[in-house]
């Protein structure tokens, strides 16, 4: 296993700059998510990692090596494609074997790690199928075991369940996830869907136009979103425009329609000065009781009947917001037109910059 570190890694194409000068490091053993969306660079930048794009500046040292100019088949890495790329004239004990074929290796080594690596991802037994004999979820099974057959010190992944209906891509997560827990290999997964980088990731790179606009845990990126296009593309989230009444950090205020607003921020708010405040539908509260501290009076404008949720959509100052209620035994239904008050805990709202 294995570190890796990008410095200022650029990739431009022309006067295109696909990535824009990235600096990041991903800790040995880390499940380290790309996340963006379409032609953001995540998978430019991953392609550098595996040597298959060569940087245009920049370095990408894996563990205390430089491979920066070296081919794919010198920086010890394991990649796994959006298509599996299964031989289908080959079974699959030789598909896994592939690469320990061209390695040279002794027939009985070969077998006994492809035996190894079968076992490792649960597909015993299923040395002499064939590629029209395996389910979707089976052939990523194949492909992972053919990477991890060579024992890498990195593990790339590249869109690797976008193939797979909604089940299977749900069941196919958390199987991956065990399995680089229980191998402990360096993980990059390359992704758009922000529910997989939010289940699998031990931490994420949120990726817009080629750098990477914030780099924290599933629970930092969700909850403490840097900028308004982190907050806007990971889950839904209100955005009111509101003005700074205080300072910045953990203790500023905002102005709404009046109302003073407790709230956090950047330090570099200052008084007077436009911002927006994000806040998650679910952090939003119907009809608070004493405990909550920010209130604010709001009219319903519609409801949405979603099963476990009852999504509200509520006029608050003269802007439109969302709240989320769960629907069970004793919460009431808000019917359009209804004056009700809304709250939240001012630790669950942000101040960003306008």
């Amino acid at each position: 296993m294995s570190d890796i570190h990008l410095k200022k890694l650029t990739k431009s194409y022309g006067s295109h700059a696909a990535v824009g000068g990235i600096d990041l490091k991903i800790a040995e053993g880390e499940f380290f998510s790309l996340l963006g969306p379409s032609g953001c660079g995540k998978s430019t930048t991953l392609r550098m990692i595996a040597g298959f794009v060569q940087p245009t500046g920049g370095q990408i040292l894996i563990g205390s090596d430089d491979v920066t100019t070296l081919p794919p088949e010198r920086r010890d890495i394991g990649i796994v494609f959006q298509n599996y790329a299964i031989f289908p004239h080959m079974n699959v004990a030789d598909n896994i074997g592939f690469g320990l074929k061209l390695r040279k290796r002794p027939r009985e080594e070969i077998r006994t790690r492809v035996a190894d690596a079968l076992r490792q991802v649960g597909l015993s037994g299923y040395e002499e199928r064939y590629q029209r004999q395996l389910s979707g979820g089976e052939q990523q099974r194949v492909a992972l075991a053919r990477v991890l057959v060579t024992e890498p010190r990195i593990l790339l992944l590249d869109e690797p369940l976008s193939a797979l209906d909604k089940s299977l891509r749900e069941e196919m997560k958390y199987w991956i996830k065990d399995l680089q827990k229980r191998l402990g290999i360096t993980t990059v997964y390359v992704t758009h869907d922000q529910d997989e980088a939010l289940t699998m990731s031990d931490r994420i790179g949120v990726m817009q136009k080629g750098r990477i606009e914030q780099v924290g845990t599933p629970e930092e990126i969700y909850e403490r979103p840097r900028t308004l296009f982190v907050t806007t593309f990971i889950g839904h989230s209100n955005v009111i425009d509101v003005t700074v009444d205080r300072g910045g950090g953990a203790d500023m205020t905002v102005m709404l329609e009046g109302f003073p607003l407790p709230t956090r921020g950047p330090e570099n708010l200052n008084a007077g000065q436009p911002a927006k405040l994000v806040i998650r539908p679910e952090n939003i509260v119907i009809d608070p009781g004493a405990d909550v501290t920010v209130r604010f009076p709001a009219t319903v404008l519609g409801e949405s009947y979603q099963g476990a949720l009852v999504r509200y959509r509520l006029a608050v100052g003269g802007q439109e917001i969302v709240a989320e209620r769960q629907n069970s035994v004793g919460n009431a239904r808000f019917l359009p037109g209804a004056s009700v008050t809304v709250g939240w805990d001012p630790g669950r709202s942000e101040a960003l910059v306008a």
